[in-house]
């Protein structure tokens, strides 16, 4: 059996490993790792749907004064279910999100919250598209969806890839007649937000398991396929290639590394949990989203309340998120996870993961255990 690692996805993008690495907004994706990544031989991807403009080019430069070597961004496309402004709710049941929330705002220090949000805060996904194509960003990846019509030709015509993730067989097709180069197929053990397109069709998000969709999503589509979801080694690597896969995508496994911008408590959440212990939630952001179980989501559930639409949840939580990190409280954190906890490593640099990964993988397709 062939061991060589360099497949399709390796010549389109120019990279050694087929080793991706996922966006990881919010904190732990900082440029320094996707740089890391990317300079190792895989393929560092900047997570930076909460990122204004101005803060994504400085980390698009960041990242091309630390390598020469191609990376992706990734971004949210906007849903056209996503709540604008106030969602007008019965009184009682405002009053028993009002009352939780401020339970944990009285636990974490924090004034008591007035009312629900009134307008999410945003970033304008025009405003983000149009500083990567001015910088010609190797690859654009996308989450929640295809990337929209009116800048798939202009980032063709840069020789930008279009990357989208899937959580079924039909979003994968439906990618591919968008125009997609690439698709992540994210299994229901990868941690983080779902991609899954449509939530009211899948509330909890589509969750069908990494081995079940890559081999489908495969031998539906013609373009390459990233496998997403469990992944944290190099025997990972070598089953997904087997199952028709061009490579891997992991975002768990980085979060532990050198470079990642991991807040303490969550590192520490990480290190003491195990397979069982992640949930997917809508308590955090108000999409579906898999992470280490802890108070806030136990709260959240056991009181039967439906979480307020994306984004309005996701503000309606970020001020506790801020203070919890500040304070150390991972029971107050979105500890977004994937379920190979015990797989995890303690601040390697992310370099080393990739080259280790890629090494194994090869070890394995040789059927050696060395």
């Amino acid at each position: 059996m062939s061991v060589n690692l360099h497949t399709e996805v390796c010549r389109l993008l120019s990279i050694q490993y087929p080793v991706f690495q996922a966006g990881l907004a919010g904190g732990p994706g900082t440029a320094a790792l996707t740089a890391a990544v990317s300079a190792a031989g895989g393929f560092g991807t900047l997570g930076a749907a909460y990122l204004a403009p101005e803060q994504l080019r400085a980390a698009i430069r960041e990242i091309r004064a630390a390598t020469d070597r191609p990376f992706g961004v990734n971004l949210f496309v906007p849903q056209a279910n996503a709540a604008k402004g106030r969602t007008e709710l019965p009184a009682e049941e405002e009053r028993r999100i009002l009352s939780l929330i401020d339970r944990v705002r009285a636990d974490l220090g924090l004034e008591p919250a007035d009312r629900l949000p009134d307008e999410p805060r945003t970033i304008d996904f025009g405003e983000q598209m149009a500083v990567l194509l001015e910088e010609r960003v190797p690859a654009v990846g996308t989450t929640f969806g295809v990337l929209p019509a009116e800048y798939r030709k202009e980032a063709a015509d840069r020789g930008m890839k279009v990357i989208t993730m899937v959580t079924t067989v039909d979003e994968a097709e439906e990618a591919q007649r968008q125009g997609a180069d690439l698709l992540v197929a994210q299994g229901a053990e990868a941690g983080g937000h779902r991609g899954t397109f449509d939530v009211g069709r899948y509330p909890g998000g589509a969750n069908v398991g990494t081995f079940a969709l890559v081999p489908q999503v495969v031998d539906r589509v013609r373009i390459p396929v990233i496998a997403a979801g469990g992944v944290m080694d190099g025997r990972g690597l070598a089953a997904a290639l087997l199952l028709g896969a061009q490579g891997v995508q992991l975002g768990t496994r980085f979060l532990t590394s050198l470079e990642a911008g991991t807040a303490p408590a969550y590192r520490e959440a990480l290190k003491t949990s195990k397979e069982t212990d992640t949930e997917v939630t809508t308590a955090f952001s108000g999409r579906p989203a898999r992470g280490v179980d802890n108070a806030f989501m136990r709260m959240w559930r056991e009181s039967g309340l439906a979480a307020l639409p994306f984004p309005l949840q996701n503000a309606l939580t970020r001020e506790i998120r801020t203070a919890a990190a500040a304070q150390g409280r991972a029971e107050y954190l979105s500890l977004w996870s994937g379920q190979g906890l015990r797989q995890l490593g303690n601040g390697e640099p992310a370099g080393e993961i990739v080259r280790r990964i890629a090494a194994e993988a090869e070890n394995a397709l040789r059927g050696t255990n060395s």
